[in-house]
């Protein structure tokens, strides 16, 4: 069974950093391409960054410099290092893959940033 199962978030100061975290089951996770994507209140979800399997990196542009995308193959995990987070930045973020012709969503976790 694939799962995704996401971990950290939660409120911060404009400036501050959070580590997001996505730990994955049921996939071959070391050959996968992983994603970010975040939801703010009354915006259609975007995507954030994503990490191929072999490490190559991309992020939207309003993120580049601040974000940092990362694998950790040997714990079948993805992570989101969110740093000088603005208030902009609050949504709901997700992780994201496709498996065997599927699209896999992590169950969302909340970041806030107040001014």
């Amino acid at each position: 069974q694939v799962r995704l199962v996401q971990s950290g978030g939660g409120s911060v100061q404009a400036g501050g950093s959070l580590r997001l975290s996505c730990a994955t089951t049921g996939i071959n996770f070391k050959i996968a391409t992983m994603k970010w994507y975040r939801q703010a209140p009354g915006k259609e979800r975007e995507w954030v960054a994503n990490i191929t399997s072999t490490g190559t990196t991309d992020y939207t542009d309003s993120v580049k410099g601040r974000f940092t995308i990362s694998r950790l193959n040997a714990r079948n995990t993805v992570y989101l290092q969110m740093n000088n987070l603005k208030p902009e930045d609050t949504a709901v973020y997700y992780c994201n893959t496709r498996w065997r012709r599927n699209t896999w969503w992590g169950q969302g976790t909340q970041v806030t940033v107040s001014s």
